[in-house]
């Protein structure tokens, strides 16, 4: 095992797969000469060439176009979003042709590639940069989406989608990047560590179970599943001890783990960094509510970020997103005050 960061874990993926499969290529804004704005790619355009590290003009639609043309034709590409913000001027190519393209020529052609960056509230980036918009990719049937809370899920996944002959909508925690594995190892032993194997591999569809408890059910993921361990250790100091589950994926959503955890605690709190109307956190707890009705001791909770754009200014920003105080707060509802 290795102790990562989540940005150099994305970053082994990556390296590896392009060695392993010479169809495996990187394309987007400032990849190549520049190295990344966050330097993810350092030294891939040495080590790779031009023709697999490929620099683009400033334009999504280009980018993605490219990247869905080439997978028709037999490659791997892999579509960097400088910020995953930015997919919302491509959205027509993810969700009309690339989700589409497979189903529409039946199974003629396959779409296998990655589109994947940043997301999710940034460090003072403000409204048109710090957004988690990852509901509207798992809206779309065709398409995978993967949200990787943990570095070894940050290298597994990321493995997996490369691989995967469908759309996989790759979402970053740009929160995640740069934490130092000291920092998460003070919150859970482990949780830096990434197998040092290069087929290690995490399926998508597939929940993880981070800690184990027996009060209630913490539903996470990407930064807020950081967010929930917090919490849960929180918790565990005043006697409540929260199981907390990992989501991983949203597309394929693998309910059946959250479902047995329910059983086992009868209470959930489902959390999320999106805004709280028509959320992936609202899918979730209706889901619980319809499957596991009986099984519960009290409603489902959501906690949510606010419903504004977010602020630049950094006492709003932080009001305007769920931390582990808001997670603590449910859990405590959840279980009556207690």
């Amino acid at each position: 095992m290795a102790k990562l960061r989540y940005i150099d874990a994305l970053a082994l993926a990556l390296r590896e797969e392009m060695r392993r499969d010479p169809d495996v290529f990187l394309v987007g804004e400032e990849v190549a000469q520049y190295q990344g704005t966050l330097e993810l790619s350092k030294g891939f355009l040495e080590e790779f060439g031009p023709r697999r590290v490929i620099d683009t003009p400033i334009s999504e639609v280009g980018i993605i176009g490219l990247g869905i043309g080439s997978a028709m034709a037999g490659l791997r590409p892999v579509c960097e979003m400088m910020r995953m913000d930015f997919a919302t001027p491509a959205y027509d190519q993810i969700v009309q042709h690339a989700a589409k393209i497979r189903y529409m020529f039946g199974g003629q052609f396959q779409v296998p590639m990655v589109i994947r960056g940043p997301s999710g509230v940034g460090l003072q980036l403000s409204a048109q940069h710090s957004q988690a918009i990852e509901v509207l990719f798992a809206h779309v049937p065709g398409l995978k989406v993967a949200v990787p809370a943990t570095p070894a899920d940050a290298k597994g996944m990321l493995l997996t989608a490369i691989r995967d002959n469908n759309p996989v909508m790759f979402l970053e925690s740009l929160r995640m990047y740069f934490m130092k594995p000291d920092d998460l190892e003070a919150i859970q032993p482990g949780l830096s560590e990434v197998p040092d194997d290069p087929d290690f591999s995490v399926p998508l569809g597939q929940a993880n179970v981070l800690r184990e408890g027996k009060d209630v059910t913490i539903v996470a993921y990407s930064w807020m599943t950081i967010q929930a361990l917090k919490a849960a250790n929180v918790l565990a100091k005043e006697g409540i001890f929260a199981e907390v589950i990992d989501l991983r994926s949203l597309l394929p959503l693998d309910m059946n783990t959250v479902l047995a955890s329910i059983k086992k605690t009868h209470r959930a709190v489902v959390v999320q960094e999106q805004w709280p109307l028509y959320g992936c956190a609202a899918e979730v707890s209706a889901q619980i509510s319809e499957r596991a009705f009986y099984d519960l001791d009290s409603p489902v909770l959501r906690v949510t970020g606010a419903f504004v754009p977010m602020p630049y200014a950094k006492n709003l920003e932080n009001l305007a997103f769920p931390t582990e105080v808001d997670i603590v707060a449910a859990a405590k509802r959840a279980l009556g005050g207690k």
